[in-house]
């Protein structure tokens, strides 16, 4: 599968919250793709929805928590490490409570849920977080580095004072398989002596022998160890699953040293950061330099993003003003299909234009367009946003695919071939 990934059907899991412990309801829905990883809480009045995204994390103790108030969502990463372990990129997450239920402490019931539910591909096109250069945090007793890689994959050390645990390292590559097998049975773990502290800061109400690996003095109380070293790698898991909060495959090598949740969003907001500097941004005057098109054929405002040979995003304000409005339904105006698609590739040329030396010598030729669909309409007010990947680059021509979006739904999508020639 190369496209975006959902489930092909809902499935519902039920259990109790590891710290609130609520009894609770978690359904794992389909999602149309572009729309990425969303929680929705469905106990709640409008059934308030937050996306896995790192612009939405709290910091808490013990956890990681997405938005606040009544309407939060706590204790996320293990469902959302199964989430990246499967490769899902849409997805909704309905509660019935303000956490997902702990199971048996690790990710492997969601995993098993997913696969169930069945990993399908609804097209659009897969979004990155790669990196260009390294980057590092630290955040009290964690710290870490993210270099640039072409898959996700960790080296992790933890440090405990127990004669279980102590100082332990490894390295985990995460792949669908590679997941499966060494990370997702892990389980959370804790220690004896922090129940009564943790329990008067309101926390691991749900906690038992059974949803979580517990240690006294000595050794685990009434269970059994998966691995010699299950801890280092729930503490691998526990990174993936803040590393969802990205909100798009991550593609790195990150080294961990006593990670934290707090610690690891604090890593992904300086990789978005980080990546966002390497990305190119175009204002009108910008796109004059590269396009040749002229009012009233101008249909591009502004370039958000621009990774050279992969990606771009602009976008086009439509409003009231267009000339094309004059005609066509000016009782119910709505902006042509064919318009929203030229608008679409001349986003895409302006990627195509950043590839040569002289672009005011040059001018781009759409030679092919396929798979054209049209979802929704596009009306006075909106703000159309285009996002278009390299599929194929072949000297001066291309093949990209392209999504055009108005408030995160996909309006149109295409597919489209082009090529640079002399003027």
């Amino acid at each position: 599968m190369t496209g975006r990934r959902t489930v092909g059907q809902r499935i519902t899991l039920e259990g109790v919250g590891l710290h609130l412990g609520e009894s609770v309801r978690l359904t794992f829905a389909p999602a149309e793709p572009g729309s990425g990883v969303r929680f929705r809480r469905i106990d709640v009045p409008d059934a308030p929805s937050i996306p896995a995204h790192v612009s939405h994390a709290v910091q808490v103790e013990r956890r990681t928590q997405l938005g606040s108030g009544d309407a939060a969502f706590h204790t996320v990463e293990h469902v959302l490490a199964a989430v990246v372990g499967q490769e899902i990129d849409d997805l909704l997450i309905e509660l019935d409570a303000s956490e997902p239920p702990i199971m048996d402490g690790s990710a492997r019931p969601f995993v098993d849920a997913l696969e169930q539910a069945g990993i399908v591909e609804r097209g659009g096109v897969v979004e990155y977080l790669e990196l260009g250069a390294p980057v590092r945090v630290v955040d009290g007793e964690a710290s870490y580095e993210a270099r640039p890689g072409r898959r996700l994959s960790l080296d992790i050390t933890i440090d405990f004072p127990h004669p279980l645990i102590g100082r332990q390292s490894g390295a985990f590559e995460v792949s669908r398989s590679s997941f499966v097998r060494d990370l997702a049975g892990a389980r959370t773990f804790g220690f004896v002596r922090e129940v009564e502290l943790l329990r008067a800061m309101g926390l691991i109400r749900g906690a038992t022998t059974a949803n979580a690996i517990v240690l006294d003095e000595d050794g685990v109380v009434d269970a059994t160890l998966r691995w010699p070293d299950e801890f280092l790698r729930h503490k691998a898991l526990d990174c993936v699953g803040d590393l969802a909060l990205a909100g798009r495959r991550v593609r790195a090598h990150v080294t961990a040293i006593k990670p934290s949740h707090r610690g690891t969003v604090a890593l992904v907001r300086e990789m978005i950061n980080s990546a966002a500097k390497e990305t190119r941004m175009f204002d009108i005057n910008d796109i004059m330099k590269v396009l040749p098109h002229r009012y009233p054929f101008l249909f591009v405002d502004r370039v958000l993003e621009m990774e050279e040979k992969k990606r771009i995003v602009g976008i086009k304000n439509v409003t009231m003003n267009e000339p094309f409005f004059q005609g066509h339904f000016p009782g119910h105006p709505i902006m042509p299909g064919v318009l929203i698609i030229e608008a679409m590739a001349q986003v895409g040329g302006i990627l195509l234009m950043g590839l040569v030396d002289d672009p005011d010598k040059k001018v781009v030729y759409f030679i092919s367009l396929d798979n054209v669909r049209f979802r929704r309409p596009v009306r006075p007010g909106d703000q159309l946003r285009f996002e278009l990947e390299v599929t194929q680059l072949r000297g001066a021509t291309c093949k990209m695919h392209g999504v055009a979006r108005v408030d995160g739904e996909i309006a149109a999508e295409a597919d489209m071939g082009a090529m640079v020639r002399d003027k």
